[in-house]
C-alpha cells in the first residue's frame, strides 16, 4: 500500500516520505518499462522464428501451383491458411515486437495492412501518408487490435492524423464493448484476469506512456474511436 511503500523507501537509504514516494514511482515506472521491453522481445522472437518457415511453406505452395502437379480445394485451403498465417505474423511483429527509432514509410505499413484486409475481419483504411516512428505505428497497431476485439463480426477502421494526434475511427455491424478496458484505455488491467485475446489492452498504456501520450477511447452503438 502507498503508506507502507513510503515507509519502506524511507528506511532504505534514509529518504523522506515524499522522496520515498518519488523513488517508489520511479521504481514502478522502471518495472513497467521492463515489462514492455520483455513482452516486445518475446513478440519479436516468436514472430521472427515463425516468419521464415511460414514463408518457406508459402513458396512451396506457389511452386506447386506453378507446376500444376497438385490442384483442387485442398491446395487452395493450404494457400489461404498460409497467407493468413504470414499476414498475422507480419502484423504481430509490428504490434508486439520491439520499436526502435526506425521510421516506417507508408508503403511498408500498407503492405502489411493490405494483406491483413484480405485475411482478417477488419477493413483498415491507412490514411497516414508520411513516415512515422515505429513506436507510434506499434501503438496504432495495438489500438487496431483493441478495435478488432470490440467488433466480433468485423467492420472498418480509418487511421488518420489530426495534427500531431492519431485518430482511429471504427464502425461495425455489432460493437461489443468490455467496460473493464474501454472506460479507461490508460488503466493497467489486472494481468491475472486477462486472456490471451486481451493482451493488447495491457500493452496499450505501457506503449503510450513510453511515448508520453494519452490514449482516449469513445464508444457508441455502432462504432468507436481511439485517439492518442
Amino acid at each position: 500500500m502507498p503508506g507502507d511503500k513510503n515507509a519502506l523507501m524511507s528506511d532504505m537509504g534514509g529518504l523522506a516520505p515524499t522522496e520515498g514516494a518519488v523513488y517508489g514511482a520511479n521504481v514502478e515506472k522502471g518495472i513497467e518499462e521492463g515489462n514492455l521491453k520483455l513482452a516486445t522481445l518475446v513478440g519479436s522472437r516468436v514472430c521472427h522464428d515463425l516468419i521464415s518457415p511460414i514463408g518457406a511453406v508459402q513458396n512451396g505452395v506457389e511452386l506447386l501451383e506453378m507446376a500444376r502437379t497438385v490442384d483442387g480445394p485442398e491446395l487452395e485451403l493450404i494457400a489461404d491458411s498460409v497467407k493468413s498465417a504470414s499476414t498475422r505474423a507480419r502484423f504481430f511483429r509490428i504490434a508486439y515486437g520491439g520499436a526502435s527509432a526506425q521510421m516506417l514509410g507508408r508503403a511498408e505499413v500498407t503492405g502489411v495492412i493490405d494483406d491483413f484486409n484480405t485475411t482478417g475481419r477488419l477493413n483498415i483504411d491507412w490514411q497516414v501518408d508520411i513516415p512515422q516512428p515505429r513506436a507510434l505505428v506499434r501503438l496504432a497497431f495495438l489500438a487496431l487490435q483493441c478495435c478488432e476485439a470490440a467488433m466480433p463480426l468485423g467492420g472498418s477502421v480509418t487511421v488518420a492524423l489530426d495534427g500531431e494526434a492519431w485518430v482511429l475511427t471504427a464502425e461495425g455491424r455489432r460493437v461489443q464493448i468490455d467496460p473493464t478496458f474501454w472506460e479507461d484505455l490508460m488503466a493497467h488491467p489486472d494481468l491475472d484476469a486477462l486472456t490471451p485475446a486481451q493482451v493488447q489492452f495491457a500493452l496499450v498504456p505501457l506503449a503510450a506512456e513510453g511515448l508520453g501520450r494519452k490514449v482516449v477511447g469513445e464508444t457508441s452503438e455502432g462504432g468507436l474511436s481511439i485517439r492518442f
